[in-house]
């Protein structure tokens, strides 16, 4: 259990420090309006992500006998975390440049993670398939993972709101920079972890 809680941790934290469409939203309201509304649109995911989930452990759970497209699903997932954590050790920072300034921050937010592909990916590749192997080791070690994700995911975007609001050139700098990297360190070591199942699914590792 303990180990699928800090799966969720790492995944949770990589995707809520990593630039992308939603954070780009934070920053942007944050800074146009106040840490309240970039705030609004970090809480986004846990109004948009539960029927993506629902449908890809419902998509996952009929292709339960199917081995080897799992296997492939999983190398895909491997696939993804791998380009993800490729772009995070080259990041150099955020782009504070943004530009628009509307109201309504969690209806943007909600927008904007609907319309981004990465939830969908992420999900069908990586998500779904630990959330299921953790559940059929134990109930709690599903609930570990998916409060883990969410907790750290959210939880990310608030903390960079917060800071963002407070001082701008945090996002800028060499700590923000390390954090990324590591993370993404992380990430290709999880990566890694998922070739290796695909391949044991393939049978082409015993």
């Amino acid at each position: 259990m303990i180990n699928f809680l800090i799966i969720g941790v790492i995944l949770g934290l990589s995707a809520g420090f990593s630039p992308g469409p939603l954070l780009a939203l934070v920053i942007s309201e944050t800074l146009q309006h106040n840490i309240r509304a970039g705030i609004k649109v970090a809480l986004a995911p846990i109004v948009t992500d539960l029927p993506i989930i629902l449908i890809t452990l419902f998509i996952l759970a009929k292709l339960s006998n199917f081995q080897a497209l799992l296997g492939v699903i999983s190398l895909g997932g491997g696939l993804f975390l791998l380009q993800l954590g490729y772009q995070s050790l080259k990041t150099q920072g955020v782009d504070l440049n943004l530009q628009g300034a509307k109201p309504n921050s969690l209806r943007k937010g909600i927008l904007t993670n609907c319309l981004s592909p990465h939830p969908y990916l992420f999900w069908l590749t990586v998500g779904a398939p630990t959330m299921t192997t953790a559940m059929n080791k134990h109930p709690l070690a599903g609930v570990a993972f998916i409060s883990g994700f969410y907790c750290c995911l959210v939880g990310a975007k608030i903390v960079l709101a917060v800071l963002t609001g407070k001082s701008r050139f945090f996002l800028t700098g060499n700590s923000y920079r390390a954090i990324i990297r590591f993370l993404g360190l992380s990430l290709i070591i999880l990566a890694g972890k998922l070739f290796y199942d695909g391949l044991k699914l393939l049978q082409i590792l015993s």
